[in-house]
């Protein structure tokens, strides 16, 4: 045994000094712009000429990166370049957006093309700008042509999944329709959605099905008044077997204002906004408060901060319920993350979310049987509801991460620029 491990230690060895290679001269690479950012492989591949450090105290240059959906059903992916040390007091935004039907492919192109943009006036500053050459590959038309859907998009869906063994089976069915023109003064949102789930089990020779099924349809108008004020209302149509919902009927105007420009959204965000209005609400059963149907009034208050920054991200929300003919039915709801670089490799995420519920106006009489507390078919009465997560996690070693090697595996091939 001894001279197998032996043995192995010598075949180590040996493929060690034969992987060296005699020393080149590197001054290219170690003048290269050290940059901090989380990056995939393929980003790796495709922006070469920089350095990418562990750590932002490395870094000549950090990206923060943030995205948003888009009116289109793309997203817009923002990436803040922000220089220290010999670039103190320098900064960029570059912004590249897709559209809904972008192959995973052309999106991360296109980062990776507005990245290199963004970076090529810290990199003229270094010794590699000579081996830089910048190319433009489209020719320009010298008319633009209009727009005939004048910015309206449209997008459906269908799915369905069918799963199953001897003693049980599932069939589930999710449908959606949708219609969106958004515009610097307007934002316009119109969705249908329908889903079905069926259930089967066998047990003891007996079956049992369950079924489940909801419908719906959101329309939501914003009109924009300027940097910081928008007004706007939404009326939402739906029927639920699981909350009890024959048919029920929303209709909230409300008017908002952000602290912040609206066009530092995707940087930061403190939201208030205010809603109140009507809903008339019909039941399959006899509720809890022996209604079959109603008529009521209602506002909500709701406050959301995000912010961005090299230290980590935040993303806190409020929200505010209450039915104007009796106070006490009521539903506050707080949900926060954050992400935070406690210190150099050292990284800490925490969120969660808790619900003060007492607005169930529309809980069955009867209750739930067994077979729909199990199978989460019937809404059941409850208090309040919450949930939390937290991560850390440490990494150190070398300052440099530019290599990309996929020999056996582990490529990390994604296109996701995280938020730092």
């Amino acid at each position: 045994m001894k001279n197998i491990f032996l043995s192995a230690a010598l075949l180590i060895a040996g493929m060690n000094l034969l992987g060296q290679t005699p020393a080149t001269n590197d001054t290219l690479r170690k003048d290269a712009l050290n940059v901090y950012m989380e990056a995939t492989d393929y980003f790796r591949k495709e922006i070469p000429y920089i350095n990418y450090v562990r750590d932002i105290r490395d870094a000549d240059v950090y990206i923060i990166s943030s995205s948003q959906q888009t009116g289109s059903g793309g997203k817009e992916f923002s990436y803040f370049i922000l220089g220290q040390k010999k670039f103190q007091g320098m900064k960029d935004t570059v912004r590249f957006v897709s559209s809904a039907d972008d192959t995973e492919e052309q999106i991360r192109t296109g980062q990776v093309r507005m990245i290199k943009q963004g970076l090529m006036r810290y990199v003229l500053m270094t010794p590699l700008s000579k081996n830089i050459d910048i190319r433009y590959t489209e020719p320009l038309s010298e008319t633009v042509n209009t727009d005939k859907w004048n910015s309206w998009v449209f997008s459906s869906s269908l799915s369905g999944m069918l799963n199953g063994q001897k003693s049980y089976n599932t069939n589930q069915i999710f449908g959606s329709l949708s219609a969106r023109r958004i515009t610097s003064d307007w934002k316009i949102d119109l969705d249908v959605d329908y889903n079905l789930n069926l259930d089967k089990f066998i047990i003891e020779g007996e079956e049992i099905t369950s079924i489940n099924n909801g419908r719906s349809f959101e329309a939501l108008v914003v009109r924009s008044l300027g940097e910081h004020w928008s007004y706007g209302g939404e009326i939402e149509i739906e029927s639920s077997t699981y909350s009890n919902y024959k048919l029920k009927i929303t209709a909230m105007p409300g008017i908002e204002y952000d602290i912040f420009p609206y066009s530092e959204s995707t940087r930061r965000q403190l939201r208030l906004l205010y809603k109140a209005g009507y809903q008339y609400q019909s039941y399959m059963d006899t509720t809890i408060y022996d209604k079959l149907q109603e008529n009521l009034w209602g506002h909500q208050f709701s406050a959301a901060y995000e912010v961005v920054q090299k230290w980590g991200s935040i993303d806190l929300s409020a929200y505010w319920f209450n039915y104007l003919h009796d106070f006490s039915k009521n539903n506050l709801s707080l949900n926060g993350s954050f992400s935070v670089r406690i210190a150099k490799g050292l990284s800490l995420q925490m969120g969660g979310g808790a619900s003060i519920i007492h607005d169930q106006l529309s809980l069955v009489k009867g209750g739930a049987t067994t077979e729909e507390i199990l199978l989460q078919r019937k809404e059941l009465a409850t208090q309040y509801r919450y949930f939390t997560f937290f991560g850390l996690s440490y990494t150190f070693g070398s300052i440099y991460n530019n290599v990309v090697n996929p020999r056996f595996g582990g490529s990390s091939g994604g296109m996701t620029i995280s938020i730092n």
